[in-house]
């Protein structure tokens, strides 16, 4: 009898959780492009995503995380998304401007004041603004991520100062804010990829995370402590694809990418800690800088992009 009653209590069990899982929609598979590699906290943070999703929807959303690029870039993504033929991706913002320009704005120089300010602006107006603008584009976007500030870093001649990098070639990423950025400060921006080992460039500039892990502070040991960008990431998801999920997975899913990113925003933090220790460990002068005399050189690059003025006065509004 005793075995009987225990058998038709998992049973009952069983038809319980199937019909909750019923509820809260059909069963889904879906797909998300991470180009960076396992290890890192985005890409930890990607999987925390998928099983929180997973455990939130009540296991009728599963979500297969490919890190490392293995299934296509971050440029790539956003045309596949835009199609409908990839699920989700976690993009910068800087790459996200060729095809939403006013995403551009994320990458202006100085933009935000502190970690604290960013967070703010992106979690408020600013963010829900920004946010808006990706239906017409086909995707939704689920919440911003942590991507590290940029700084300065070179080989021979340390930048103490705006008039140090006069003449400088810096090696950027060739979106238009960090070219024109770059020239306010009267250095020459490039994109030659092995410029540091050969000499053929002067510095280049990035966070301390890919500062450490590219190997560039074995041959570039002065870094600049001026943070003159501070893009974030989104994570996107089609619409396509979020159309096929009922409200309450929707929900879900949206919960999962909010606690993963409170998650994954202070891994960050803590993995820049890490990166700079090693580095200073392995010889690298991490040098501070006058950022207000850095401000003051660039100021003329807001002028250059007006179409930017909306969520720049909306970031500026936080305190």
């Amino acid at each position: 009898m005793k075995k009987l009653l225990t058998l038709a209590l998992a049973l009952a069990m069983v038809c319980v959780c199937a019909l909750a899982a019923a509820e809260m929609g059909p069963t889904l598979n879906f797909k998300l492009a991470e180009n960076q590699p396992d290890g890192n906290p985005i890409t930890e943070g990607m999987k925390m995503f998928a099983e929180l999703a997973n455990k939130y929807t009540e296991g009728t959303v599963t979500i297969d995380v490919y890190s490392n690029g293995a299934l296509c870039d971050e440029a790539s993504s956003m045309d596949q998304l835009q199609l409908g033929s990839l699920d989700f991706s976690r993009v910068n913002t800087n790459s996200m401007a060729s095809t939403i320009d006013e995403f551009g704005v994320f990458g202006m120089p100085y933009l935000f004041a502190s970690t604290e300010q960013k967070y703010k602006a992106l979690d408020g107006e600013a963010g829900e603004y920004a946010m808006g603008l990706l239906d017409d584009y086909g995707m939704v976007g689920l919440y911003f991520w942590e991507a590290g500030a940029r700084c300065f870093y070179t080989t021979s001649k340390p930048i103490r100062s705006v008039e140090d990098l006069k003449g400088m070639k810096i090696r950027v990423q060739q979106t238009e804010v960090a070219i024109s950025m770059v020239r306010a400060l009267g250095a020459e921006a490039t994109e030659v990829f092995q410029g540091l080992q050969t000499g053929i460039v002067d510095g280049a500039e990035n966070d301390f995370v890919s500062y450490y892990t590219s190997g560039h502070y074995e041959v570039a040991k002065y870094y600049s402590l001026d943070q003159h960008m501070a893009p974030p990431a989104v994570l996107l998801m089609s619409k396509a694809s979020w159309d096929k999920m009922t409200e309450a997975q929707q929900e879900a899913v949206r919960k999962a990418a909010y606690e993963a990113a409170v998650w994954q925003r202070q891994a960050m933090q803590d993995y820049q800690l890490e990166s700079r220790a090693a580095c200073e460990a392995a010889g690298s002068e991490i040098i501070e800088v006058d950022v207000p005399s850095f401000q003051a050189a660039v100021a003329s690059v807001y002028d250059e992009y007006p179409q930017y003025k909306t969520i720049v006065d909306m970031i500026n509004a936080v305190e």
